[in-house]
């Protein structure tokens, strides 16, 4: 009897000398990221048998079961999905903002404004050479900002692209990570702490994935993980022990697209979503911006044509370029602006061919067309925010949820440590009351 004592005690002591180090080690981990609450599950020794007990059972003592990982695979999955579609809006909005700087801070509006009103200006005393050298210049700083705008519009996308080129690179590192930790969760034992440990690690691994691309799992009873990237008709990206490389392709007109071999890839989520949907508003605001700066240039132009210049020569083409960034002044001499009419005297004063000079790009409009291009990216950035805002509150209130199911509470890590340490005193004062007894025996025979 004291000898079965001795044994129950010794696996209460050690039941709870477990629960004690599952306790501190979730208290220990409590704010690490990636960290999912253990516990120990325990499990009554029967046994049957024994002197003139044939065929009864009898009660052993307590074993350690497993380590339990108090996981949510759902939870896990909602908030990966969701924190994916937060990163795509991120990116983008970020993106999008950087654009809209770009076009804002050139200062094209305020330039086609003053080009304008110069033109108006002249209209005074067409044959003014003050006014002639103000139309010049207004000229030559619109022409400015158009190629400060497309030198800005290129750089906003050539971080975009430096941020999703950067992006397949950390994702080809976390799918060979992954691979790597199928690998060891396929041979490692079940209910060990290494095991524990890895499932940690591959759940942290998919967090970290899908915030760069939308992704589906399939899970194996051995805790090995199948992922595909762009959802469940994507491609495979990680098969056991093996990861599949991403590949980006960057565009003339500086648009990305992703693939897997020589399967093409169509992401919906992620930060790599989000870059290439903001790299592609960039392609239409580019093409936007050129339309704009080569009707200038054609409509100006086609209007010089039409009349003399101060010295009574026929006008010839002031601007040259097809796009913002290759737009010019190729004039400088303030009399070759041509407002006087065809076949006119030198140095006339009629200013008819510069009204129609103003008629001609009072109809373009140019400055209405760079407002609509301002509003364009601007109201676009607008409606992200506004989507980013919803779906951030979406997302916290799944992360919430899954830290309340996984998370560690440490009042109640508290209440455990206090009711192992009591397990573990008690089994001890078990284990003194059978010593006593057992020497009692003895001292009897």
């Amino acid at each position: 009897m004291a000898s079965d004592l001795l044994s129950i005690a010794r696996s209460g002591a050690m039941a709870a000398r477990i629960g004690l180090d599952v306790t501190a080690q979730n208290i220990a981990n409590a704010s690490s990221d990636g960290y999912v609450r253990r516990s120990a599950s325990l499990s009554e020794v029967a046994s049957t048998g024994g002197a003139y007990r044939i065929g009864d059972l009898s009660l052993s003592g307590v074993r350690l079961d497993s380590i339990t990982r108090n996981a949510d695979a759902f939870r896990q999955a909602e908030v990966r999905r969701t924190g994916s579609d937060v990163a795509r809006a991120t990116a983008e909005a970020a993106g999008l903002e950087n654009i809209e700087s770009a076009i804002e801070q050139s200062g094209v509006y305020d330039a086609i404004v003053g080009f304008e009103s110069s033109l108006q200006q002249l209209t005074q005393d067409p044959v003014d050479t003050s006014l002639r050298a103000s139309v010049i210049e207004k000229a030559r700083t619109m022409v400015g900002t158009f190629q400060i705008a497309a030198q800005e519009m290129d750089a906003a996308g050539e971080g975009l692209q430096f941020l999703a080129s950067d992006g397949v690179t950390q994702v080809n590192r976390i799918a060979q990570e992954l691979a790597r930790t199928n690998t060891r969760l396929s041979r490692a034992s079940d209910a060990s702490s290494d095991k524990t440990a890895l499932l940690d690690q591959r759940d942290k691994l998919l967090q970290q994935l899908s915030d760069y691309g939308n992704i589906a799992t399939t899970f194996a009873t051995n805790g090995t993980v199948a992922v595909k990237l762009g959802g469940t008709s994507g491609v495979d990206l990680v098969t056991g022990g093996s990861a599949a490389t991403i590949a980006m392709t960057t565009a003339g007109d500086g648009q990305v697209t992703f693939s897997v071999g020589a399967s093409a890839l169509s992401l919906s989520g992620g930060s790599l979503a989000g870059q290439q949907l903001a790299l592609g508003k960039l392609a239409q605001l580019k093409l936007d911006v050129d339309g704009l700066a080569e009707d200038i240039v054609n409509t100006f132009n086609a209007a010089q044509l039409t009349g003399d210049d101060l010295d009574g020569n026929p006008g010839a083409a002031i601007f040259s370029g097809t796009t913002a960034a290759s737009m010019k002044l190729d004039v400088g001499d303030v009399r070759k602006l041509a407002t006087a009419p065809l076949n006119g005297a030198v140095g006339s004063r009629d200013a008819s061919n510069l009204t129609a000079i103003r008629s001609a790009i009072s109809g373009l409009n140019p400055a209405d067309g760079m407002d609509q291009i301002i509003f364009d990216v601007s109201g676009t950035l607008a409606g992200r925010n506004i989507t980013l805002g919803a779906l951030e509150t979406i997302s916290n209130t799944a992360k919430v949820a899954l830290s309340a199911q996984s998370g560690v509470d440490l009042d109640a890590e508290a209440v455990n440590l206090v009711r192992y340490q009591q397990a573990f005193q008690a089994s001890g004062k078990v284990m003194q009351v059978a010593t006593d007894i057992f020497d009692t025996l003895l001292g009897i025979g």
